[in-house]
């Protein structure tokens, strides 16, 4: 929604990931170091760094490298693999896939690349890098491990369990560019009772800034447990409404709910039409009121017949916004289904023109979206929220934190009447100011039907970085650190979005390192292994 800001591991049995270094003088003049850094490797991406290989030559050493040898044998399927590459990035550290060093490779057990090149004093460093098949399976880790070098000067031999990288297998679902759009960003994730995957996010179409601007929404579309999706279809686009161009009515933060007993899928979203160089968080870029052109409108669209095709935008801003409020709109979340039909939808506004007059709270409907009334506000101070059933039938609101850099906790027992804070609110769950996802999670375990809560966001307090997934099983009374899973490292612009997919698995769509919005999916008997 906002302009983005710019080791935990998962530490389960099953789990390999992590950062490991190793430092080996095997010559004179001349030392190694591998890294492995934290992220997925994502079918689509047409590289997937796994290795960083960084030799370092003395002043004085003439050095030139002439050979590398990994082993992939602790890959689950080497199958899964195209193509490995080793590039020479200089100097620099990150990954560029420019200077080639010898013949690209085909999967094996052990992989030699020969080439022919002198090192130049300083850093020089490496990457091993995999391109991935479509078909790869989205359960499957990619592990490569760095064996030895051969330089003038001698052989570099790192630690073998320090050199290992373990990978994730995941998808890029939107790239920059794809469609011709510049940015994606701001998904939301949903499961529709057939089993469908629904996501639908921003389509930046000029430039990665909010509204205002050329912003329409997508939904991309998979029916095979998101091992391949759709061509993306454009299900909110207000085109060039009253005689003004596209940019002056751009539409943005999704937000999905699925009705799981009639199968209706609707998506929410903001218009906001005019106000040129406006935001629509930012002082007088939506304005008290109803008219369009003053204050941001919420519209809905929706479909019936799982997500293939989608009604005409609806304008619900006078059944929903009180007059005096700067802003209402959608949190660009999913929302969630009581036993009884209702449903309930996580939402958010502005009461005034401060940056901390904003508050979150729930939208919900008790004729299966015929008609939605709002609740109060759970929380001033915040805004992007996610909503989940305790138990006992409270419901539990997650809020992005514009006041400390904790995420505030709040739980209605009258849907969304009157609250009371968590006591894990604004002291427990870290964040860097950035919307996050919260799911309850229903599985089996020796017989017995359980539950668990499962919440994805950068997991720090200074940047979009750390994407990491935990699980409380005591309705989010404690986070264990034994069930926190790291996802990526890097920097991204954060805003996972979390689905139960079926019995068996989890699903995330969030804006990660490797691609503006990645997907990936989790086997629940990991997920919760004890």
């Amino acid at each position: 929604m906002r302009s983005p800001c710019s080791f935990l591991a998962f530490l389960l049995a099953c789990s390999l990931v992590g950062v490991s270094m190793a430092n080996t003088e095997e010559a004179d003049g001349v030392k190694v170091s591998v890294v492995s850094p934290i992220h997925p490797i994502l079918i689509r991406n047409d590289h997937g760094p796994l290795l960083q290989i960084v030799i370092d030559v003395s002043q004085t050493a003439d050095i030139s490298v002439s050979k590398f040898t990994f082993r992939l044998d602790a890959t689950d399927d080497l199958n899964d693999l195209k193509s490995l590459s080793v590039f020479h990035c200089g100097s620099d550290a990150s990954f560029k896939p420019a200077a080639l060093f010898g013949e690209v490779a085909s999967p094996a057990a052990s992989v030699i690349f020969h080439g022919q090149l002198k090192l130049a004093a300083g850093k020089n460093v490496f990457w091993l890098s995999t391109t991935l098949k479509p078909e790869a399976n989205l359960q499957h880790r990619v592990a490569a491990a760095c064996v030895e070098i051969e330089t003038t000067g001698g052989l570099l031999k790192p630690a073998a369990n320090a050199a290992t990288a373990s990978h994730r297998i995941g998808i890029a679902l939107r790239k920059a560019q794809d469609d011709g759009v510049h940015t994606y960003r701001i998904p939301a994730l949903s499961t529709s009772p057939k089993g469908t995957l629904l996501a639908v996010y921003d389509m930046r179409r000029r430039e990665g800034r909010d509204l205002q601007e050329d912003i329409d929404i997508g939904l991309s579309r998979s029916t095979d447990g998101g091992q391949t999706w759709e061509p993306v279809r454009v299900i909110m686009d207000m085109g060039e409404n009253a005689g003004m161009p596209q940019e002056l009515n751009g539409c943005s933060d999704p937000g999905l709910i699925v009705d799981q007993q009639t199968g209706v899928i609707f998506c929410f979203a903001l218009w906001m039409q005019g106000k040129a160089g406006k935001h629509q968080w930012v002082d007088d870029g939506s304005e008290p009121g109803f008219d369009v052109g003053k204050t941001a409108q919420f519209m809905m669209v929706k479909s019936t017949d799982d997500g293939l095709t989608w009604s005409t935008p609806t304008n619900l801003t006078r059944s929903l916004k009180q007059e005096s409020w700067w802003l209402f709109a959608p949190s660009p979340q999913s929302g969630f289904q009581m036993a009884d039909g209702t449903l309930i939808m996580p939402v958010q506004g502005r009461t005034g023109r401060e940056p901390l007059a904003t508050f979150a709270t729930v939208m919900i409907s008790r004729d299966h979206g015929q008609s939605w009334s709002v609740g109060n506000p759970a929380y001033s101070g915040g805004n992007e929220c996610q909503a989940v059933l305790l138990n006992g039938d409270s419901v539990m609101l997650n809020i992005r934190n514009d006041q400390e850099r904790f995420r505030a906790v709040a739980v209605t027992k009258d849907l969304g009447q009157t609250w009371t804070d968590h006591p894990t609110s604004r002291n427990t769950l870290i964040e860097p100011n950035c919307n996050g996802s919260l799911l309850r999670v229903t599985y089996e375990r020796n017989s017995e039907t359980r539950h668990a809560l499962v919440f994805a966001n950068p997991h720090t307090q200074k940047g979009r970085t750390h994407h990491t997934v935990q699980v409380s099983f005591d309705d989010g009374m404690t986070w264990p650190d034994s069930h926190h899973l790291l996802l990526d490292e890097g920097l991204g612009a954060g805003y996972p979005s979390l689905t139960q997919m079926d019995d068996e698995h989890v699903g995330i769509v969030y804006e990660g390192s490797q691609a503006h919005l990645v997907f990936e999916k989790f086997a629940m008997k990991d997920l919760f292994k004890e």
